[in-house]
């Protein structure tokens, strides 16, 4: 499993992982789709079997159906596996178109018009959500690993710069200079820590690798980088 503190190693992707990147882009788009449309469906479908019994049989929708145009009610087959095999293929082909700008526009302007249905983007919104986070790809990572006065001054701890803070909490700091996000990791587990903003200024950044760094705090100060060469340790 990936890991910020994994090592950026380019790699030009290859066949599986190219398919593996458009199904899971494709399920990005495809799940709340489809959950939307299976929760409509089974709502639709609940009221139906509480109303429908209560209809006589020749007014059932599937008798009036064969009686208007004749078709016998003619057995069907099922194939297992074959409906897998299809939405393999669909999703891949969907991710793939939604990663051209043409997609892209239609996604756009298909969930302009679900924002605009009452009810349903609700549910839309919410299970994209979901979507997103447990499918969505992230390629990024920690930019540098850092030092910052925390708890309080005089006390410094090693963080790993995020980004640069936008939005709100740039607008709200009031500090009139560039503010970074920070995270603070616990020892010796890296993955749980902290979040904090500092000022720009604030912040010393490290020669020492993101592994290093990473190791640093692991080992609780006992595996210290090469002073000579930060990226080799000791």
């Amino acid at each position: 499993m990936n890991t910020p503190f994994d090592p950026k190693e380019p790699k030009r992707p290859g066949i599986l992982a190219s398919l593996r990147s458009s199904f899971l882009t494709g399920l990005v788009v495809v799940a709340p789709v489809g959950l939307t449309i299976w929760l409509i469906w089974t709502v639709v479908g609940w009221i139906d079997g509480v109303v429908l019994p209560l209809v006589p049989d020749n007014w059932q929708p599937d008798r009036l159906v064969q009686n208007l145009f004749g078709l016998p009610l003619e057995e069907q087959y099922s194939f297992a596996g074959i409906g897998v095999v299809i939405f393999l293929v669909f999703t891949i082909i969907i991710g793939w178109m939604a990663k051209g700008l043409i997609g892209r526009s239609m996604i756009k302007f298909a969930e302009s018009l679900v924002e605009r249905t009452p009810v349903v983007r609700s549910i839309y919104s919410g299970i994209k959500q979901i979507s997103e986070t447990v499918f969505a790809q992230s390629e990024r990572s920690f930019e540098k690993a850092c030092l910052i006065e925390y708890p309080r001054r005089g006390i410094w701890a090693i963080g790993f710069i995020s980004t640069t803070a936008k939005g709100e909490v740039a607008d709200r700091t009031g500090n009139g200079g560039d503010m970074v996000s920070i995270f603070v990791p616990t020892t010796p587990n890296p993955t749980s820590g902290f979040l904090l903003f500092f000022p720009k200024n604030d912040v010393i950044e490290l020669d020492m690798s993101i592994e290093d760094a990473a190791k640093l705090v692991i080992s609780a100060g006992l595996v210290y980088p090469n002073s000579k060469d930060p990226t080799q340790p000791d």
